[in-house]
């Protein structure tokens, strides 16, 4: 079977991956009407909760938590009307709504890289902090700070996103290496190596579309793009020691460019797929793209806790998000709260985050419960050579936050880096510092620093 054939064999399951994606959806995805499936339980009296979104999964899982959180309540009970949109669109409409005040949803899904659009001045969002208080003690805090503004919680997501190595165990047993001996950017990079010299294919991927191994390392090494006030810092002594580590792997013949720029790519699944590639540094949401796109590789790829720098800030940062917030202008704020506190943040919620979408989850009680970390029967769980919890939870204690990310000038450094600095330094071969100064030097111009 082609590759090709291979891909349209598993679509079925690639649609269920692709719309619980964090990354950035396809700016061209046609409007779809959505189609509830779930029965919410809501008696002729519950109160209608209006939802916007841009995925469509997100709805079936809304709407199962309304299930719940109606079996709970019987005197509160909600209705969640899902509304899915495009991406752009969704996000374009939500902000003329909050200009204007009007044609409010009572809750809207933002992506992580909009969600400081929406927080600039003052909010035109709850506060959620009163609603997330009940669940807090459990909660990876960095991915409650990236949705957070002087002291106030603006934003719930689906999963912390935990920065992971992902090793094809087989390719690199036969090379007669053992990937859990590494533990280093050393250690990485001398498995590369070896593994070159033994098989002459790559061992690794450095990427130019996406940044999330520069991201994993600043906050390794306690560096970031930006600074607090959003000055721009993407030539600091962290930032070029970050690229400097991905370029040598890529000098040392350890690591190269993947297909479409990085792993998350159709052309990247196909090379991943063929063994072109034997490890690969991603969120853990990127565990998806395994099971729906490379159905070879179950029980091959081994889930483990990603190389650090010497003297780490932290182990591991999270990648990708989806906030869901609460608009002041709406006419059910405060049950709408509640609610999205419940449905993100709970452990009945986290663990159904975890079963529906794959998701590792705000709320860590989840992380130790035997019961669904170890379920044989999960689809996620039975593909993976480990268990993916082994590896979250070797970490859990240290998932950083680059500050950065909460910048409403972050857009503009994402854009800057992925379209043209990243290509610059590893298929141009522009030196990193050089790189790095001139993207700051635009950058500088662009937001007027």
């Amino acid at each position: 079977m082609t590759w090709t054939r291979k891909l349209a064999a598993v679509s079925a399951a690639a649609a269920v991956a692709l719309t619980a994606a964090c990354t950035q959806p396809s700016q061209t995805e046609p409007t779809k009407e959505y189609t509830s499936t779930v029965d919410q339980k809501a008696s002729d009296t519950a109160t209608t909760l209006s939802l916007w979104t841009f995925v469509e999964l997100h709805g079936q899982y809304y709407e199962t938590m309304a299930g719940y959180w109606n079996e709970a309540n019987p005197d509160r009970q909600v209705k969640v009307e899902i509304n899915v949109m495009p991406y752009d669109d969704m996000h374009n409409k939500l902000q003329l709504a909050l200009n204007s005040g009007t044609g409010l949803p009572d809750l809207v899904d933002i992506e992580v890289s909009k969600f400081p659009n929406f927080t600039k001045g003052e909010p035109a969002l709850e506060d959620l902090t009163a609603a997330a208080a009940p669940y807090v003690q459990d909660l990876v805090k960095s991915r409650l700070d990236l949705y957070s503004k002087n002291g106030a919680l603006y934003g719930l997501d689906f999963h912390v996103g935990t920065t992971v190595a992902y090793y094809n165990t087989e390719l690199l047993e036969a090379a007669g290496i053992d990937y859990s001996t590494i533990e280093t950017w050393d250690d990485y990079k001398a498995a590369g190596v070896k593994y070159k010299e033994e098989t002459g294919k790559t061992f690794a991927t450095v990427d130019t579309s996406a940044a999330w191994q520069s991201n994993l390392l600043l906050a390794q090494l306690g560096g970031d793009y930006l600074d607090s006030d959003g000055n721009v810092t993407v030539d600091s002594p962290e930032v070029i020691k970050a690229f400097d580590i991905l370029k040598d792997l890529q000098d040392s013949g350890a690591a190269d460019v993947p297909p479409g720029g990085q792993p998350d790519t159709e052309e990247a699944y196909g090379s991943i797929n063929n063994g072109d590639f034997a490890a690969m540094v991603m969120p853990s949401w990127f565990m998806s793209r395994f099971t729906a796109y490379m159905p070879e590789l179950a029980g091959k790829v081994a889930v483990a806790p990603a190389p650090v720098v010497e003297g780490a800030v932290s182990k591991t940062v999270g990648g990708g998000g989806t906030g869901t917030a609460v608009p002041s202008a709406g006419s059910n704020t405060e049950l709408a709260s509640e609610f999205i506190a419940f449905a993100k943040l709970s452990k009945e919620g986290n663990i159904e985050i975890w079963k529906t979408l794959g998701f590792d989850p705000l709320n860590t009680s989840m992380w130790t419960d035997e019961s669904i970390i170890r379920d044989p029967e999960n689809e996620t769980i039975k593909y993976f050579k480990t268990n993916p919890f082994d590896a979250f939870n070797a970490v859990s204690d240290s998932i950083g936050l680059l500050v950065s990310g909460t910048s409403p000038n972050f857009p503009s450094v994402n854009n800057t880096l992925t379209t043209e600095t990243l290509n610059n330094i590893f298929e141009s071969g522009t030196p990193v510092e050089e790189a790095l100064k001139q993207a700051a030097t635009d950058l500088r111009n662009e937001l007027g620093q």
